[in-house]
C-alpha cells in the first residue's frame, strides 16, 4: 500500500496555503458535552441501546447530514446547515456551529442546536452536560471510543514518558468551549495572534470551571482540564512561542510547525497509520519509511494535531479557557470577539499584556489549575488584567452595537465575568461550593443543575 505520494517535497507555497485569511469576521463556537447518565453521572459507552453510536444514527435520522467515519465507525455528523456534531475520544459530544456574523447569531445557533440535542438524548435517558470535563469517570474505567487513530495518538503519548503522561485524561475527560474567529490579511494577523496569545493565561485563570474529577473528588485543583493539558506533550499544546512576538506571521507559525513531530496521518483508503518519529522538517526531507513523500493533506492533519491555546490555520481558534455552565457559555465568545474584533481594544490588550516573556506565560500555565484568579503573570496579579481585558472588550461589544453588527443584548453576555471579578469566585469556586452546599455530594443533583 502506498502511504504518502511520490514526488517533490512540499514547497514553501504549500506549506503556507492553509493559512488563508477571510473575507470578513465571522464568529464560530465549539462547545464539548458529556453523555452521561443523569442518575450517575457516568459517560454513556460508544454501543449499546443508550449508546453515544445509536445516539448519532438518531442524528442522521432526525436531521440528515452526512456521516462521518474512521474505520467504518459512525464518528461524527455533518448536518445539512454545515454545522457538525462529532465525537471526542471518550464519547463526548461536540457541536461545532457554522460561522456567522455576529457574536449574538452564533449565540443563538448554539443555544438552539444543544437544547434539541439536549431532548433528543433525553429519549435515549441521557443528558447533555457541558464544562471542562466529565467529573465521576474515572479514567481506569472509560471505553474508548473505536477510532483507529484515538489508539495511534494514546501509543504516542505513551512513548513520550511524563511529558505525554496525562494525554489520557484528556482524551477521556476533557470539555471545553471554543470560539473560531478570522484574520483578513497579514497585519491583521500578526495584530490578533499576538494580543490573542499574550491574554491566554489570564483568560484562563478567569474562566477556570473543573474543580471535580473522578468519582466527584476535589484534590484542591480548580482546573483539572488545565493540569491534565500541562502533560499532553507540551511542545505541541499550550503557547504558541512565535505568537509572543510583537511581529509575529505565518510564516513563524509554519515554522514553528515544522519543528513539531505528526503524529498520524490518513491514507486515499480512509485508513489512519502512525507517523515515523521525526518532526515535519525532518519528514519532508526524508520522506517516509518506504520512499513516500508527505501531502498537503498530511500538512494540513499535522496542524490540527497542534493544540496550543490559539490553533492557528486559516482562521483562529481560541482555546486556552475551561468551558463555562451551559448559561454562560455566551461570555467566552462575546469576551474574545470584543477583544480581537475591535482595532482599539486589541491595540490596547497587547499593550497591556505585551511585555510578558515566554517564561511568565509557562509560569502561569503552571500555576492556574489551582490558584485560578490568584495566578500571577510575571509577578503581578491576573485579576486586575483580567478586570482591564474585560472593559477593553466590553469597548469592543459597544462598537459592534453602535455599528449596527451587533444587538445590544450581548453586553449582557460579560456580566457573569464581572460578577466573577466582583466576588472573587470563579465558576470552580462556585461549583465547588455547590457540591458540598446544596448538591450534597450527589451526581444526580450535580447532573440536574448543570446539564443543557
Amino acid at each position: 500500500m502506498t502511504q504518502g505520494e511520490a514526488g517533490p517535497a512540499l514547497g514553501r507555497a504549500e506549506l503556507l496555503a492553509p493559512f488563508r485569511p477571510g473575507r470578513c469576521e465571522l464568529v464560530g463556537i465549539e462547545v464539548e458535552c458529556g453523555l452521561v447518565d443523569p442518575a450517575t453521572g457516568l459517560a454513556a459507552r460508544y454501543f449499546g441501546e443508550r449508546g453515544v453510536l445509536a445516539v448519532l444514527e438518531a442524528v442522521l435520522a432526525r436531521w440528515g447530514g452526512e456521516r462521518q467515519e474512521d474505520a467504518g465507525r459512525l464518528t461524527g455528523v455533518r448536518l445539512p446547515d454545515g454545522s457538525q456534531i462529532t465525537l471526542e475520544h471518550g464519547g463526548q459530544l461536540e457541536y461545532s456551529s457554522t460561522p456567522v456574523p455576529s457574536v449574538a447569531k452564533a449565540v443563538d445557533d448554539m443555544r438552539a442546536a444543544l437544547e434539541q440535542l439536549a431532548e433528543l438524548v433525553g429519549r435515549f435517558g441521557l443528558a447533555l452536560l457541558p464544562g471542562a470535563n466529565l467529573p465521576f469517570d474515572r479514567l481506569a474505567d472509560m471505553q474508548w471510543v473505536p477510532m483507529s487513530r484515538g489508539a495511534i495518538m494514546r501509543d504516542y503519548f505513551t512513548g513520550l514518558g511524563e511529558p505525554g503522561s496525562r494525554a489520557r485524561y484528556v482524551m477521556a475527560l476533557s470539555l471545553s468551549t471554543q470560539v473560531t474567529l478570522d484574520y483578513l490579511s497579514p497585519v491583521d494577523f500578526t495584530q490578533k495572534l499576538r494580543m490573542q496569545m499574550a491574554a491566554a493565561p489570564v483568560v484562563s485563570a478567569l474562566l477556570v470551571n473543573s474543580p471535580l474529577q473522578e468519582g466527584g473528588s476535589s484534590s484542591g485543583l480548580l482546573s483539572h482540564r488545565c493540569w491534565a493539558w500541562l502533560r499532553m506533550d507540551p511542545r505541541r499544546g499550550g503557547v504558541l512561542p512565535p505568537a509572543l512576538r510583537p511581529d509575529v506571521t505565518v510564516e513563524h507559525v509554519a515554522d514553528w510547525a515544522l519543528g513539531i513531530p505528526l503524529i498520524h496521518y490518513r491514507t486515499p483508503d480512509g485508513r489512519y497509520h502512525p507517523a515515523p518519529d521525526r518532526t515535519f522538517a525532518e519528514l519532508l526531507r526524508h520522506g517516509y519509511p518506504d520512499g513516500s513523500r508527505a501531502t498537503p493533506a498530511h500538512w494540513a492533519a499535522h496542524l490540527n494535531q497542534l493544540w496550543t491555546n490559539t490553533r492557528v490555520r486559516s482562521t483562529l481558534e481560541l482555546r486556552a479557557s475551561d468551558g463555562p455552565p451551559y448559561p454562560f457559555i455566551p461570555a467566552v465568545p462575546a469576551l474574545w470577539a470584543g477583544l480581537s474584533y475591535h482595532p482599539e481594544s486589541r491595540s490596547a490588550a497587547w499593550e497591556l499584556l505585551g511585555r510578558y516573556t515566554l517564561h511568565d506565560h509557562r509560569a502561569a500555565l503552571a500555576e492556574l489549575p489551582a490558584l485560578g484568579l490568584a495566578t500571577r503573570l510575571g509577578g503581578d496579579p491576573v485579576r486586575p488584567l483580567a478586570g482591564e481585558l474585560l472593559r477593553l472588550a466590553r469597548a469592543g461589544l459597544a462598537a459592534r452595537i453602535a455599528a449596527g453588527l451587533e444587538p445590544p443584548h450581548v453586553l449582557g453576555y460579560l456580566d457573569p465575568l464581572e460578577e466573577i471579578l466582583a466576588t472573587g469566585r470563579t465558576f470552580a469556586e462556585q461549583c465547588r461550593d455547590r457540591w458540598h452546599g446544596d448538591l450534597r455530594r450527589d451526581p444526580a443533583r450535580y447532573v440536574a443543575a448543570y446539564r443543557v
